[in-house]
């Protein structure tokens, strides 16, 4: 962090808080029931994805590329609802509002690090579908299990530098007025706008980020829909025409999941009041953890199968023994 210091000078003296204030539910009437809520919708996050997990472990047949994909969305699903949740509650059910400074940085590092994985892990499988649809023939030499990992890899390093770089930018602000910040958690927009110096770089980062991370995966997403859609009106048959689309659904169900709640509160964002924004920007944040190992579940054949494959061993052993 003392590199960005010193890159905007060296003889600044910084006025660190000792802790932020989060303040983003407070006001709200009847708002524990939402706690609940989120409580509940924490644990179905974490065991779905667990079970998505652990299914793709012990099946040899699902350790193919795709699934790999699979398993670092299951991955980054649960590690970001670890990451939010349990310190949402904190914050607000047990009434500890005052984060430390340096805590409240590592909470915004892991959260915006797993909600930009999620977005671009769905790139990823995007993809993975355009290859599999348009270059059938090719798939299985372009999409190696060597190929994707160093994909995710790579998206990995790319996440964690830029979401560091605006940490690091952070770190270089004074805060000399309010340290209460109005959101549901340590967010990057409500931190350094409570700063007293120049703040031209975050804001730079901060119209960035959006861009990178939402805007340009969307239209990579819609692009190759267009692609795919194309490719299938070239298809023979009508069966195989759905028999290719159904391929696609589970991941069409969560580029819905993830942009829409997203789309549409940034939509309406002037139109609702303060509170709303909040809750609607917590809830995007925690559905889609939530609902992806249930879409991949009731709607993926090949983990059905391993599911109830893996149930049917399970039982067989318990009659055995």
């Amino acid at each position: 962090m003392e590199f960005f210091n010193s890159a905007f000078g060296k003889n600044i003296t910084f006025v660190r808080p000792a802790y932020f204030i989060i303040s983003g539910f407070t006001g709200i009437p009847n708002i524990k029931y939402y706690y609940i809520f989120l409580f509940f919708v924490y644990i179905i996050a974490v065991l779905g994805n667990t079970i998505v997990m652990a299914v793709i472990i012990l099946d040899h047949n699902l350790r193919t590329p795709k699934y790999a994909a699979v398993f670092n969305l299951a991955f980054v699903d649960l590690f970001g609802s670890s990451a939010l949740v349990p310190k949402v509650l904190d914050i607000f059910l047990f009434n500890h509002h005052y984060v430390p400074y340096y805590s409240c940085l590592v909470m915004l590092f892991f959260c915006y690090t797993c909600l930009s994985m999620q977005s671009l892990n769905l790139v990823i499988l995007c993809y993975d579908r355009l290859v599999a649809i348009t270059y059938p023939l090719h798939y299985q030499t372009k999409i190696t299990k060597r190929f994707m990992l160093n994909l995710i890899a790579s998206v990995w390093v790319f996440v964690i530098i830029a979401v560091l770089i605006a940490v690091g930018l952070l770190t270089r602000l004074s805060y000399c007025r309010s340290v209460v910040v109005k959101s549901y958690f340590c967010d990057h927009g409500q931190i350094y706008k409570l700063a007293c110096n120049d703040v031209t770089p975050n804001v730079a980062i901060a119209g960035l980020f959006p861009f990178l991370l939402l805007w340009l995966p969307l239209t990579f997403i819609l692009v190759s829909y267009s692609f795919i859609g194309h490719a299938l009106s070239k298809v023979a048959t009508n069966n195989e025409r759905v028999k290719a689309f159904k391929t696609c659904t589970a991941h069409l169900s969560l580029v819905a999941i993830y942009f829409l709640p997203i789309l549409i509160t940034f939509t309406m964002s002037s139109k609702i009041n303060t509170n709303a924004r909040i809750i609607n920007l917590s809830l995007s944040s925690v559905f889609p953890p939530m609902l992806n190992p249930v879409v991949y579940v009731l709607q993926t054949q090949q983990i059905k199968e391993s599911v109830k494959k893996i149930l049917k061993i399970r039982r067989q052993s318990k009659i055995t023994v």
